[in-house]
């Protein structure tokens, strides 16, 4: 059984542990906010986690400091681990690496990443590198009883963290599994793929779905809910001639290597305000809507959202899914308030996006 930690952005814990128990991982809980750590009894499954930024090996040296590292068991140990991630990849897949760890510069740290770079044969360099390997004191809340209840851990966390010995963390993938492989276009105010990911589940996919993403852009929302399952339409729409471009190229990258079921999907110029679709006759929609940041305006939202939602609300059938994300949640909250669409509410929560704080609504046709 291997112990390993996974990142997460802030809000999407849930999803990411449904993920590790559909994957069969033990005794997962909420180390802090946006980290899960788990027991898994294979590695190379975890490569396939659609919700969490990144995974590590996690294992815990019973040393006072890090120097003991470069002692010839504790060493030998660092590079079973490091052998394991690299195991995972095709050969050539690591060219570089990077060593995260307070003190970084130090002479311990240099003597450390000599050995790890004679070992490896990898290049060191001070960013982005393909092997990255974290080293930090051991720190072990408990964790808090049912994982999500962040109040509660915090107050775990104050009273119970004990440091303990030193932990060394190593990714298990050449890049962030958030950095999807397709995404070869990218346009300003493209959502993250992880996030897009948990709005599609959000959906409840089936394979009979037709599915509508409004203001696609770069086609993210799309592409991971074909990731999330099959699908009878796949329906993008955006005013943006150069975003539907960039749709089209990540979604033929997508295409190159997706090894699951084809999906068909479709990309027009439409206006997410008048669609020409018929009335009753969508299953699940999306959007990642302007936030009035780097795309759009406040004030053009104050019209775009009571219309969006009066246009979803007239192609939606019966019992359809409509899941939004965006940093306008007074305004949003105001246009459900006033417009008389027949949509009820299954969710609402924010997710942390570093400066953004978006909230993600759930909504269901009735």
């Amino acid at each position: 059984m291997c112990c390993c930690e996974a990142d997460v952005i802030v809000g999407l814990e849930p999803f990411l542990g449904r993920e590790l128990a559909a994957l069969g991982a033990h005794d997962a809980y909420l180390a802090r906010p946006g980290v899960i750590r788990f027991s898994a009894r294979a590695l190379r499954p975890l490569l396939g986690l659609q919700t969490a930024l990144s995974v590590y090996l996690l294992r815990r040296y019973a040393v006072p400091r890090p120097r003991a590292l470069l002692g010839d068991q504790h060493l030998r140990a660092l590079f079973a681990q490091i052998d394991a991630a690299l195991g995972l990849a095709p050969r050539g897949a690591y060219r570089t690496f990077m060593l995260g760890a307070a003190g970084a510069g130090s002479t311990v740290m240099t003597r450390l990443k000599s050995a790890i770079a004679q070992h490896t044969g990898l290049r060191e360099v001070n960013e982005e590198g393909d092997l990255l390997i974290r080293i930090r004191p051991g720190r072990d809340p408990s964790p808090a009883p049912g994982a999500q209840d962040r109040e509660t851990y915090q107050e775990a966390a104050d009273d119970d963290e004990q440091a303990s010995g030193w932990d060394v963390l190593v990714r298990l993938s050449p890049r962030p599994l958030a950095a999807r492989a397709w995404r070869v276009c990218n346009i300003a105010g493209s959502l993250q793929a992880t996030v897009a990911h948990a709005m599609a589940l959000l959906t409840r996919p089936t394979p009979d779905d037709v599915y509508l993403n409004l203001g696609c852009g770069s086609g993210t929302l799309l592409i991971e809910r074909a990731a999330a399952g099959p699908a009878r339409r796949l329906i993008g729409c955006d005013t943006d001639r150069q975003a539907l471009t960039c749709a089209q190229a990540n979604i033929a990258a997508y295409r190159a290597g997706a090894k699951s079921e084809r999906h068909e999907f479709e990309l027009h110029e439409w206006d997410m305000r008048c669609l020409p679709l018929p009335d009753a006759s969508v299953d699940a929609i999306t959007a990642d809507l302007p936030f009035g940041h780097r795309v759009g305006s406040h004030d053009d939202n104050l019209a775009l959202y009571p219309a969006l939602l009066r246009e979803a609300a007239r192609v939606a059938k019966s019992g359809a899914r409509c899941v939004f994300i965006t940093a306008e949640m007074r305004l949003m909250e105001s246009a459900l308030a006033q417009t008389p669409s027949p949509w009820l509410r299954d969710s609402t929560f924010r997710v942390n996006l570093g400066g953004l704080r978006p909230t993600i609504f759930a909504l269901r046709r009735v």
